[in-house]
């Protein structure tokens, strides 16, 4: 029997299909790599980390993902049966471990190739390890919460306590779902996205011209709130930093209604959770602020609509494949997710930054980010297209983002006096 007839082809999910189309607006460039660089003390053994890393390739069918055409039907599709590439350790001098970092980050030849590349480099001085995935198959999820577990897990010499799952399965399964249980939620987010304009919820633009998708970003610390004030206020972080970012962009466009792509983990049960590929969602979120209401009735009405879209999390398919929601701003809150360390058996090994990288590219016109940081204090970092909005715009986006904080801390107050008070 012919390698193509035992082949077998699983489409992709609509979430892979939906960022590997944003790539493409930049296809040689980085905007999909991610990953990082540790510093590995001279506890670690490079060796045993190549061989740990070894076994978690073998383990998990993710790393066996190629993006390959169908040769029947011309369909891009995943495959999951090519064995992963073996890491060994590099031995490197530590002048030329400096060079090579600078093109560790490099665009993925996407189609029939291997989708992260993982390097391990031991020098005179020093071990490191590197990882990058293509975020169109790994998600930061799954890098920080099941990967890196994984690795700490196996090089203290301990078996995970459970079986890992299967991407491709869950691919299948997801993609044989009857058209009829998806329509109720096809309306759903059609029905949200009706109003959506993109020269209306976007802010404007100020500048004209500019290199398209080039990458922007503005980071500050969110100077009027810190965790201690969810320690003793009811309400969840994410739906607080939710209601402010839709609440920001309403104020910047004065529309009187806002909506945003609010990121999730994709993650509801257990068996998800221990699924490691691209797990995530991107969660339409449409609010219209024209009938008034307390900061405090709307943050629990908001809660409410966020668990209802997770009813219809599997109808996301129709915001994928057809565009709805390309051009809405994006969201995220993230916690644990960015650490300065990761242990690795009993010892630290530090997240190195990497230097700038020119092949860098936006993902979005603007996507806001929170941050929780170790010390209880949040970050908002400002991705952007600098082809299309400057730095000193996204100063001012970020100092009434921290303005609105500061007055939505009045359960009481309206709407309407925050937006136009």
């Amino acid at each position: 029997m012919s390698a193509v007839a035992t082949k077998r082809y699983f489409p992709l999910r609509p979430i892979q299909r939906r960022l590997m189309d944003a790539h493409f607006k930049k296809a040689k460039s980085t905007m999909m790599n991610v990953g990082a660089l540790l510093k590995l003390p001279s506890s670690l053994d490079p060796e045993m980390i190549a061989e740990v890393l070894n076994e978690i390739l073998e383990t998990h069918d993710i790393f066996r993902c190629r993006l390959e055409f169908h040769p029947e039907t011309s369909d891009l599709c995943q495959t999951f049966d090519t064995d992963p590439p073996e890491i060994e350790v590099k031995k490197i001098s530590d002048e030329d471990f400096e060079k090579r970092i600078e093109k560790l980050k490099e665009p993925y030849e996407i189609i029939e190739n291997p989708l992260f590349r993982i390097y391990v480099f031991e020098t005179p001085t020093a071990g490191y390890m590197y990882t990058d995935f293509y975020h169109a198959i790994m998600d930061g999820t799954s890098i920080a919460l099941l990967f890196v577990k994984e690795l700490d897990i196996r090089y203290r010499g301990r078996f995970l306590n459970h079986t890992p799952g299967s991407y491709a399965r869950y691919v299948s399964e997801e993609s044989m779902i009857p058209e009829e249980e998806l329509a109720e939620g096809h309306a759903y987010w059609r029905s949200m996205l009706l109003n959506f304009d993109r020269q209306k919820n976007l802010p404007a633009p100020d500048i004209s011209g500019g290199k398209a998708w080039s990458k922007g970003e503005y980071k500050t610390k969110i100077k009027n709130v810190s965790d201690e004030y969810f320690h003793t206020h009811t309400g969840k972080e994410n739906i607080f930093f939710l209601a402010a970012a839709l609440l920001t962009l309403a104020k910047v466009t004065g529309a009187d209604e806002a909506i945003v792509n609010r990121v999730h983990n994709g993650r509801v049960t257990a068996r998800e959770y221990r699924i490691m590929g691209l797990m995530m969602d991107q969660f339409p979120c449409y609010r219209d602020f024209h009938d008034d209401l307390k900061v405090e009735d709307f943050l629990n009405e908001l809660e409410g609509q966020v668990q209802s879209d997770l009813m219809y999390r599997k109808s996301l398919d129709i915001v994928y494949n057809e565009g709805l929601a390309d051009d809405c701003p994006g969201f995220i809150f993230q916690k644990n997710i960015a650490p300065d360390h990761v242990m690795i058996g009993d010892s630290q090994a530090i997240v190195i930054d990497m230097p700038p990288n020119d092949m860098s590219a936006a993902e979005n016109s603007l996507d806001i980010e929170v941050r929780a940081t170790e010390t209880g204090i949040y970050d908002l970092i400002l991705d952007y297209d600098a082809g299309r909005y400057s730095d000193r715009l996204m100063k001012n986006f970020a100092a009434t983002f921290d303005e609105i904080i500061l007055n939505m801390q009045s359960k009481d107050i309206l709407i309407s006096k925050i937006l136009h008070g």
